[in-house]
């Protein structure tokens, strides 16, 4: 399920108190506040009979600005193996910098398993510095040296630091 909303004490507590009321357990959650929002993404497991009453239970907590899409997960399906890797950029913040990288990746059909990006002033100069670091799953048709060479090639056209491991 997703849950967004604005951020206030006890959001979490409202949502795991309604899965544990009905049976469920919290496998696995990101959850982070941003911009004075709280946004989360979370599975639980319950019994099936137990969904409809949760789900109407969720809906309830509308009423306090919560907005929550529950998605069934779809048991079975096989996730293809790849290759793991980790992307670090760092440089001068401009527009089209996360556009630019994700259109590389995609283009080489990599996964975008997790992302963190921020703009923070740079400690010297004070201006306005973009980091992100992402989790990647290649997948073992990808030519790494091809997609390395165009993630540096990106980093030189940005002006930006780009490391990219394989793990």
């Amino acid at each position: 399920m997703t849950v967004i909303g604005r951020d206030r004490p006890g959001l979490v507590e409202s949502v795991a108190s309604l899965v544990a009321e009905h049976g469920g357990n919290w496998l696995e959650s990101r959850m982070s506040r941003l911009g004075g929002h709280f946004a989360g993404i979370l599975r639980v497991e319950l019994p099936e009979n137990s969904m409809p009453a949760l789900i109407t239970a969720l809906t309830g907590l509308q009423a306090s600005g919560l907005s929550i899409v529950v998605h069934p997960d779809q048991p079975g399906v096989p996730v293809p193996l790849a290759r793991l890797a980790t992307l670090d950029i760092v440089g001068h913040d401009r527009p089209g910098i996360v556009r630019q990288i994700s259109h590389a990746l995609a283009s080489h059909g990599v996964n975008v398993e997790e992302l963190e990006t921020e703009c923070a002033s740079a400690a010297m100069s004070g201006e306005p510095l973009f980091k992100a670091r992402a989790n990647l799953a290649i997948p073992a048709s990808a030519s790494v040296p091809d997609l390395r060479a165009q993630l540096e090639k990106i980093a030189g056209d940005l002006i930006v630091d780009i490391t990219f491991k394989e793990v």
